[in-house]
Order: C-alpha cells, then sequence, then structure tokens
C-alpha cells in the first residue's frame, strides 16, 4: 500500500515540456495552453485507453500505418475547435503501444516527432473519418509516426524512424490487421536525389513487408507542393510508383494550398483535410473489405 501510494504521488508531479516554435521560429501562439486546457496532451495511463483490451478481445481494428516527413507529421494549422474533435471510430495507438481515441495532432504519440507544439493538423484525420464513413462497422487504429525534414536515407532498413515504424505497427497488430501504408515524404530530396529517389522506396517498402509479414499491403505515395521549383521532376518520378513497387499507388496534390508562401513546403489546413481524403480514396480504390 505504501508502495502505492508513493507511486500515485510521483505519477501527480510529472511536468510536460513543450516547446512553441516549428522550424522557421515561428510562434504557434496558444497551443501549448489548448492542449493543457483541453487534456490532449499525450500521457501514459491516458483515461482514454482502451483499457484491459489485447489481442484476444472481440474488438479488431482496420490499422493503418502513417510515415513520412512534415507534411505527414502535420503543419497544417490547428483551429481550436479541431482540438475538440474526437472521430467516431477512429483510433490512435498511444503511449505504451495501447489504442487510444483519436484526438489532434494525429502524430502526437510519434516517437521520432519534433516538438509537440509543431504537430498540427495532418492528413490522417480526414482519411480515418473518410475511411470509418465507408465502413462504420469497422473501428480504424492509425499508427502515426512521421518527422518533418527527415530525407529517405534516413528512412532505409536498420535506422531508427525505419525500425521505430515497424516496432510500433508490429505492437498494433495485436489488434487488428494492417491495411495500408500511407507515405508523404520527399522535400528533402526533390533537388538532387530524385534519380536514386524510386530505388531507395523500393528497397523500404520491400522491407516493410516482408518484416510486418504483410508482403501485399498497399503502399500509397503522396505528391509533393506544385508550388516548389524542384517539385515537378520529383512529382512525375513519383507517379511512376506503380511500375516499379507492386500494389503501389500515388496521391496527388493539384489544387492543395500552401501555408505560408512559396518558399514553404507545406500545406495549410485545408489542403491537407483534401489530401487526406484523397489517400482515403486510393484506398478504398484498392482495399478488399470483407
Amino acid at each position: 500500500m505504501k508502495k502505492f501510494f508513493l507511486m500515485y504521488i510521483f505519477a501527480a508531479f510529472v511536468v510536460v515540456a513543450i516547446s512553441s516554435c516549428d522550424t522557421n521560429g515561428r510562434e504557434v501562439a496558444g497551443y501549448t495552453d489548448i492542449l493543457t486546457a483541453t487534456g490532449n496532451i499525450p500521457a501514459s495511463g491516458s483515461s482514454t485507453a482502451q483499457d484491459g483490451q489485447d489481442g484476444d478481445e472481440q474488438v479488431r481494428y482496420d490499422i493503418y500505418l502513417l510515415i513520412g516527413q512534415s507534411n505527414m507529421a502535420g503543419r497544417g494549422t490547428l483551429l481550436p475547435s479541431d482540438l475538440n474533435e474526437s472521430p467516431e471510430g477512429v483510433y490512435l495507438l498511444g503511449a505504451g503501444d495501447i489504442p487510444v481515441q483519436a484526438t489532434h495532432p494525429f502524430n502526437q504519440y510519434s516517437t521520432i516527432r519534433k516538438e509537440l507544439s509543431m504537430q498540427q493538423m495532418n492528413p490522417g484525420y480526414s482519411f480515418s473519418a473518410k475511411m470509418h464513413s465507408a465502413h462504420p462497422d469497422r473501428p480504424i487504429l492509425i499508427v502515426c509516426n512521421a518527422r518533418g525534414g527527415t530525407s529517405i536515407t534516413a528512412w532505409g532498413p536498420g535506422s531508427t524512424y525505419y525500425s521505430e515504424a515497424v516496432r510500433r505497427t508490429k505492437a498494433a497488430m495485436k489488434y487488428g490487421t494492417l491495411k495500408a501504408i500511407l507515405w508523404h515524404q520527399g522535400c528533402a530530396d526533390s533537388g538532387s536525389r530524385v534519380a536514386q529517389y524510386m530505388g531507395l522506396l523500393k528497397t523500404m517498402v520491400s522491407s516493410l513487408r516482408t518484416d510486418l509479414a504483410a508482403p501485399d499491403v498497399p503502399f500509397i505515395a503522396g505528391e509533393l507542393a506544385t508550388w516548389r521549383s524542384t517539385s515537378p521532376q520529383f512529382n512525375l518520378m513519383i507517379r511512376t510508383i506503380s511500375d516499379n513497387i507492386p500494389n503501389s499507388s500515388y496521391v496527388s496534390s493539384e489544387g492543395l494550398g500552401m501555408l505560408k508562401d512559396e518558399t514553404d513546403p507545406h500545406f495549410n489546413r485545408d489542403a491537407q483535410i483534401l489530401l487526406g481524403q484523397r489517400y482515403a480514396d486510393k484506398v478504398l480504390e484498392m482495399v478488399k473489405f470483407e
């Protein structure tokens, strides 16, 4: 009893420190305060966890792995009202690799992310909402493990980013079946590395499928922002993905709006929502649901 009491007192005094600037030093005004007020700061033992649930329980999830760099992590500005959103039937793999009710930001539980304040609207929200709308009887578990500013060379088999994606997805697969992998990355490689990119991507996808024992899992990549000078050659290359990687495809970035200006590669909030819907349309096209 004494030991339990001491553990309780210790837990009560845990303090979470959060940075409030993105890579460009831009303040995210009030973001930490809003997270605190709405209870969205991730913590183990969250009251939203599916307590006592394990691989033998009846609830089985359709699992989706979301990986890549900043546009997958999410930089579209979250509104205060977004932080009160809790999509029905949608869960995130949370702290301790336990499914918790999904809340923004969707990349909050990433084990490789940058500061929590930088995680904003990403494609995961609208993707999962559309998937659940199409199949309301199928609960969804999102494994979002993205990090901004990363090159594809940092995602190769054996790397920390790759290994954490595999580890967390395997943990999620105790609760259901992996249905697709969504990938949005390339800003760091769209200049000098385009010629090598598809080969590196092919190696990564092959290794993911092997390590996750999911040889035919669909892999869907996303185009980069159209306003960037190096995007056209990258997007032309990524459109050939199905010719190089079996059971793969891509989603278009046409018409997606910019977060700030033409010097910034990030999609804004509305663009992220549209991008997520496009990912959902592609998954619904590629995956057969029983």
